[in-house]
């Protein structure tokens, strides 16, 4: 990562620390809801984080990370409800599930190229909502009723809001895993990661070991999204199957796209993204409506397509990539 960027990613986490603070001077700028929020994106960058760790750095494509979310948010609910376990020790009971789920599903999918396996992941986004229902499950699982949540309390005594230290959780989880996946790709392994992405015969010819290093991949990427997952279910302290439809996949793949495909800081910029289209799009609808007077219902599908089409046109690499290139340009021009 460049100078600059350690010294940008530096200040938004000072900035993201001190700005909750704040609350008591300036509570309608920095409310609950507008944290609770921030947390939704920070938890969506983690979901798109683990994507990218598949399909950016290592050339899978999936359209089932949904399933792994919801794999990752039922352990922790269930934990939860069921055994009365303390929200922080869900976290790696979903991330040890979700890998092993991703793993075991990355065996099979070793068979399958570009939209084969897109297909067979689809299949998979689709299947685990109606499992997730199945009448034999039910006092698991709470069927299509879901299972109520508490949202986590601060701990230690610590002065704060409910939303203020869920966002400080979530901040700290996703600054761990954000650690982890640059260190990941700085090494051997990530290396090897991105030579069978750029060309996996030459890397099989090489000594690399593409089975291997394919599964383990889908696996951490389960895992990261398992995780995101779990912190969704205590933020939001309420699992349904319905939650976790296909359509949730793709967002996740629009975060992506959008951000920057093969970017850390993409991804980041991604959950951003979905989060702030997923929660403008009925305001922006309401606007429509009832200040223009015009009957046109716009739903957050058409935004994200609208917004897909222009972004693609202006940023083809994503914004992070976009980004990147004006700033490269405005060097040598000075």
């Amino acid at each position: 990562m460049p100078a600059f960027s350690r010294k940008w990613v530096m200040a938004l986490v000072v900035l993201a620390i001190v700005v909750p603070l704040l609350q008591p001077l300036f509570p309608d700028l920095v409310s609950d809801y507008r944290l609770f929020l921030v947390s939704t994106m920070i938890i969506a960058a983690i979901a798109v984080l683990g994507l990218n760790l598949l399909t950016g750095f290592n050339g899978q494509i999936s359209l089932g990370h949904s399933a792994f979310y919801a794999v990752g948010a039922y352990t922790a609910a269930i934990l939860m409800d069921r055994l009365d376990c303390p929200y922080w020790l869900t976290l790696p009971a979903a991330a040890i599930l979700s890998f092993i789920v991703g793993y075991l599903f990355g065996l099979p999918a070793l068979r399958l190229e570009g939209h084969y396996l897109a297909l067979a992941t689809f299949a998979l986004a689709l299947s685990v909502p109606q499992i997730l229902k199945y009448k034999w499950l039910e006092d698991l699982t709470g069927g299509v009723q879901g299972i109520v949540l508490s949202k986590p309390e601060p701990p230690f005594g610590l002065p704060l809001s409910e939303d203020q230290w869920l966002f400080y959780y979530c901040l700290i989880v996703m600054l761990i895993l954000y650690w982890a996946a640059a260190n990941l790709l700085n090494s051997r392994s990530g290396r090897a990661m991105m030579a069978i992405r750029d060309y996996h015969i030459a890397a099989d010819t090489m000594g690399i070991d593409t089975s291997l290093y394919k599964t383990v991949t889908f696996g951490i990427s389960a895992a990261y999204t398992g995780i995101a997952g779990a912190l969704s279910a205590s933020a939001v302290a309420f699992v349904a199957p319905d939650s976790f439809s296909f359509f949730l996949s793709i967002k996740f793949l629009i975060g992506l796209v959008v951000g920057g495909v093969g970017s850390l800081a993409g991804s980041v910029v991604g959950g951003i993204f979905y989060v702030l289209v997923d929660n403008s799009a009925q305001a922006l609808s309401t606007y429509i409506k009832s200040d223009l007077g015009l009957q046109f219902d716009l739903s957050a599908y058409t935004v994200f397509g609208i917004l897909l089409i222009v972004l693609m046109y202006l940023m083809p690499t994503g914004i992070v990539g976009g980004v990147y290139g004006m700033m490269r340009r405005l060097r040598r021009s000075s």
